[in-house]
């Protein structure tokens, strides 16, 4: 039984630019019990749904620049928050946050909510996840299209340092300053939106997630994830034949432009990237642009 922890509602009060419709499920197979969240805007029945995943330690509200553009083609947005993040509830042991408890969470919304011709979103921990989503069964049927920012895939290759040092960061600051460290890269940030960043977190208690996520990247070839990061390498190299569109933040000391570069040449048909000079990780703090140019890229919708 897990024990976890749920943000007042309150703390999410007049977000800016972020008044979307949300909505929650709380009895997922395997998940009974824990309250997740998602952004679930757009009409039900569209022809495309644009599934955006976020990364650590962010959550949907990342996506407020893009939502709108995708809206305005007319298709269906799904944001989930992950648990530990957000709106979504917040285990409050580090031992309850795994990369397959993770994954299979994914798998079992997409499903309950049977998700098709999905345009996948994906940045950080949400390419980390949701790139080896192709995998799960009939799932290469639902994704037809992606959109790929400041990720990478987690075959259990060595980080560099840059990343080590984060994770020990993680590791060692219990109450992690969520909103100062998405700023640090992000300098246009205004007050409101940091604290945005920082309203799923009460105190230092909810932030287990964000602490322990780091520790859980596959970066050793027996790590959890790291199997089915080796074999989501190869489908995207060798099986995707969907559209792709990348976007780089060149600012991101971690996974900027030489990891990125790694990864557009791994995904079969990838183009070449959209570069952000002064992108930093959370590039989708740069992302009405970015949002536009996909779309058009996709012929418009």
């Amino acid at each position: 039984m897990i024990t976890a922890l749920r943000t007042p509602e309150e703390r999410f009060a007049n977000l800016p630019d972020f008044d979307f419709p949300v909505a929650y499920v709380d009895d997922l197979p395997g998940y009974e019990g824990l309250r997740i969240a998602r952004v679930d805007a757009g009409p039900v029945d569209a022809d495309r749904v644009f599934l955006c995943l976020h990364g650590e330690p962010s959550w949907s509200f990342l996506y407020r620049k893009m939502i709108p553009v995708f809206l305005e083609s007319g298709a269906r947005v799904v944001a989930p928050d992950l648990l530990g993040f957000g709106r979504s509830d917040k285990p409050a042991q580090q031992s309850d946050y795994s990369f397959t408890f993770h994954r299979n969470y994914l798998i079992a919304l997409v499903e309950r909510l049977d998700l098709k011709h999905v345009t996948l979103v994906v940045q950080d921990w949400g390419g980390l996840l949701g790139l080896t989503l192709p995998l799960a069964p009939g799932f290469d049927e639902r994704i037809e299209r992606l959109i790929v920012m400041n990720t990478g895939i987690g075959t259990g290759a060595s980080p560099g340092p840059g990343f080590m040092a984060w994770k020990n960061y993680a590791l060692s600051t219990p109450d992690l300053p969520i909103g100062a460290l998405i700023a640090r890269g992000t300098p246009h940030l205004t007050p409101a939106e940091i604290a945005a960043y920082d309203a799923p977190y009460p105190d230092a208690s909810y932030k287990a997630g964000a602490q322990v996520f780091p520790a859980l990247v596959p970066v050793e070839p027996d790590m959890e994830g790291a199997d089915i990061g080796r074999e989501a390498a190869k489908f995207w190299s060798e099986r995707w034949p969907g559209k792709t569109f990348m976007a780089i933040g060149a600012a991101d000391p971690v996974l900027g432009p030489p990891a990125m570069e790694r990864l557009q040449k791994l995904i079969r048909g990838c183009p070449e990237p959209m570069v952000i000079p002064d992108g930093g990780h959370f590039v989708q703090e740069w992302g009405e642009p970015i949002a536009r140019a996909a779309i058009a890229a996709f012929g418009g919708k």
